[in-house]
């Protein structure tokens, strides 16, 4: 029995989970390829999600339907307003996250959107 796919993300990261959920949203047959389910969306030792870089690409992902920021939302523990020495242009909030609970909770949607499938 073959098995044929729209769309094939390979990498279970923070792209790879957005990815495979924008198209599983769009009613394509997505299929995830990631080394282990247990690593989606699996945050580095510091775990914060944020900041001057980051914070733009949260917001603008979160505006166009993405998980990200809600995942955030839900396993945040502390949250700080950071470059508050500079001016308002640069200044930008960075939340501390479970790093366990994070991967969990991202897994947990990824698992609930129908035309998504992974290995």
């Amino acid at each position: 029995m073959s098995r044929i796919y729209d769309v094939i993300v390979v990498g279970g990261g923070h792209a790879g989970c957005e990815a495979a959920c924008a198209a599983a949203k769009m009613g394509l047959r997505t299929l995830l390829i990631t080394m282990s389910i247990h690593h989606i969306a699996l945050m580095p030792c510091n775990p914060a999600i944020g900041g001057p870089g980051k914070g733009h690409v949260v917001r603008e992902i979160d505006a166009l339907g993405g998980l990200m920021a809600r995942v955030t939302d839900e396993c945040t523990i502390h949250i700080k307003r950071v470059n508050t020495g500079k001016g308002p242009a640069v200044q930008t909030l960075r939340a501390q996250t479970k790093r366990d609970l994070y991967s969990l909770t991202m897994r947990r949607y990824l698992e609930a959107l129908p035309n998504l499938f992974s290995l």
